[in-house]
């Protein structure tokens, strides 16, 4: 170094941070939805809990107007909660806070409906081909059991939504219908006693059951009974089994006629399509996780 001059030492570029802000209607947010962020690779979570509507705008604002340009994709939302319709509302007004352009990429997977649907249609497509398949979705107007039966009708399945009560059956099909334009969907029940389950399901070759804990919807004879049955997929993790004769760690075990899956039997991939769809959430600022988006993703993966 000759006299008078001066040495600089180099230095590393700053990397934005990835910061991913967790909208959560519960009293406490998820920490499972904490932990699967952090293993995505997140730098930085910020966890809100108790979210209400009318709270979402300067939440949603203060993600926005802190970067600008390229680096604006750096900062995404994840909306979740033991609430599903409440984390709809959530990401409608995170949707209605934007300015064109300056807006942030979003994630719905409230109580893991997405993301568990997605995982578990992909599965069934590992043994039968969706489109013209016939599957029954019991438990069908819950908030997993809804995107079950969407994933399959917008891949061309022939569904058969089963609820206890007809009329929510009935309406969700329609919202279905709404959502993927033309699908081959039907309502049913057999709450008025004039089809049984074993009726209901005859004909699948897919069943997949998405009851609420702690019920049967379909026990064991009348799975073994089915005489075209490819795959019978359980998404209850607590006993008693929701689908008779699956255990909650099946993963493509044989029962009867078709292979069967417990609900941590997709759990696999279920954790992979969630970490999977975090990453992607900060390639652009303009991503919309939903439960078609994130089936594609869970699709990807296989």
């Amino acid at each position: 170094m000759t006299p008078g001059s001066f040495f600089f030492p180099r230095t590393k570029p700053v990397m934005t941070k990835h910061i991913l802000i967790q909208l959560d209607s519960d009293t406490q947010p998820s920490s499972f939805d904490s932990v699967v962020a952090i293993d995505a690779g997140v730098d930085q979570l910020l966890r809100y809990s108790q979210v209400e509507v009318d709270g979402v705008v300067p939440l949603v604002h203060g993600a926005m107007f802190t970067r600008g340009g390229d680096d604006l994709r750096h900062t995404a939302i994840f909306i979740g909660g033991s609430n599903v319709a409440r984390a709809e509302e959530l990401l409608a007004a995170c949707q209605g806070a934007f300015f064109g352009p300056v807006r942030v990429s979003l994630m719905l997977d409230a109580n893991g409906c997405n993301t568990t649907a997605a995982a578990a249609v992909v599965a069934a497509g590992r043994h039968v081909p969706i489109r013209g398949a016939k599957a029954v979705v019991l438990g069908g107007t819950g908030p997993v059991g809804r995107r079950v039966a969407q994933l399959l009708a917008s891949d061309g399945a022939d569904v058969r939504l089963v609820s206890r009560s007809l009329e929510r059956a009935t309406q969700a099909c329609g919202e279905i219908v709404h959502k993927v334009g033309e699908a081959s969907i039907e309502p049913a029940s057999v709450a008025d006693g004039e089809q049984t389950v074993a009726e209901l399901v005859r004909d699948a070759e897919i069943v997949i059951g998405c009851g609420a804990a702690g019920a049967e919807l379909v026990d064991q004879d009348t799975i073994l009974s089915i005489p075209k049955l490819k795959v019978a997929i359980d998404l209850n993790a607590v006993p008693p089994a929701g689908i008779g004769g699956i255990e909650v760690t099946d993963k493509a075990k044989n029962l009867g006629a078709g292979v069967a899956y417990g609900a941590i039997g997709v759990g696999g991939l279920k954790m992979k399509t969630h970490k999977a769809a975090i990453k992607s959430l900060f390639e652009s600022n303009d991503r919309l996780l939903d439960a078609e988006e994130i089936y594609a993703i869970a699709k990807a993966i296989g």
